[in-house]
């Protein structure tokens, strides 16, 4: 962990050899994700562009490693490749050692919109990628049905996507992900879209789920609090073009609660990121315009 992290913490030196103690617990398991130098550059109409450069970072199982990093930065062209809808342009990515490319059922995917066959019930959602990978339907229904449980969705298996709020439709993707038993469960900022209380939500069950299930997660993020809240580690990504800047082990204790988000853990780690991506500048000097008033009014306003 960022020493600056600590550095922030009142009783830091006391708390770092417990924190030390629970990532090494986790550097000991198995790397499951190991991307190697990545590099995406592209084209565009004032020539070449490098959206990523030379990203390196592992992901061990069953580890929650959260991705942030400011607007422009590379955030979900890097989910998308390690997803294999996008291609690098050099460097590589390994699946328990193994060299990868292209979509595979060993990566899911969720995305922040609902990307849910609207013609489908839940469940035949849920069912649809099992059936396609030859799966009997008989089969599918039965393994459908867990997932939708897991998500706590028993009750809407009927029930059509128009009919369901947003955290039960982002529930019911996450379902469809896990129902192919991927070794990564890869979070386009899936829960961007959700008012504040369901997101608060969302989150409490993507923990509970990611309990109870042997998956890794790699979940991108712009907000702060939501990274600091999800993950063990958080990879921290500067603009311009795309690179590391920073991997913050996350020192907040787990299980995870509401009440620590004003903890002084919490407050620390969200202190470094607001340093990391967002680093002071000088004010810079504000043009003054002409003022026409167009109308009379009243009063005076500041």
């Amino acid at each position: 962990m960022s020493a600056s992290v600590y550095a922030n913490l009142p009783d830091y030196r006391a708390q770092a050899p417990a924190v030390a103690e629970r990532f090494r617990k986790i550097k000991e398991r198995p790397v499951v994700l190991d991307v190697q130098h990545l590099t995406r550059e592209f084209m565009s109409e004032r020539g070449p562009v490098t959206a990523l450069r030379d990203v390196s970072f592992q992901v061990h199982r069953r580890e929650f490693v959260c991705v942030i990093g400011p607007s422009g930065c590379g955030k979900s062209t890097l989910i998308r490749i390690i997803a294999g809808l996008d291609e690098q342009s050099s460097g590589r990515m390994l699946v328990d050692g193994k060299e990868v490319s292209g979509p595979s059922p060993e990566r899911g995917m969720v995305f922040q919109g609902y990307t849910l066959f609207p013609w489908l019930t839940v469940k035949r959602n849920v069912m649809f990628g099992l059936e396609m990978a030859g799966m009997s339907r008989d089969a599918a229904d039965r393994e459908a049905r867990q997932w939708i449980d897991l998500v706590g969705l028993g009750a809407f298996c009927d029930t059509y996507p128009a009919q369901l709020s947003g955290g039960m439709k982002q529930r019911t993707a996450i379902a469809r992900a896990l129902a192919a038993n991927p070794r990564i469960l890869l979070m386009d900022e899936p829960f961007g879209a959700l008012d504040a209380q369901t997101r608060a939500q969302m989150q409490a069950h993507l923990l509970e789920i990611w309990r109870s299930v042997n998956v890794t997660v790699l979940f991108i993020t712009h907000d702060l609090d939501e990274a600091i809240f999800l993950a063990d580690r958080i990879l921290v990504l500067k603009a311009n073009p795309g690179e590391v800047q920073e991997i913050i082990e996350v020192p907040v204790p787990r299980p995870r609660s509401l009440e620590q988000l004003t903890s002084p853990e919490f407050l620390a780690t969200r202190r470094r990121l607001d340093e990391l991506i967002h680093p002071k500048r000088e004010t810079p000097t504000i043009e003054r315009l002409p003022i026409v008033r167009l109308t009379e009014v009243g009063d005076e306003v500041e």
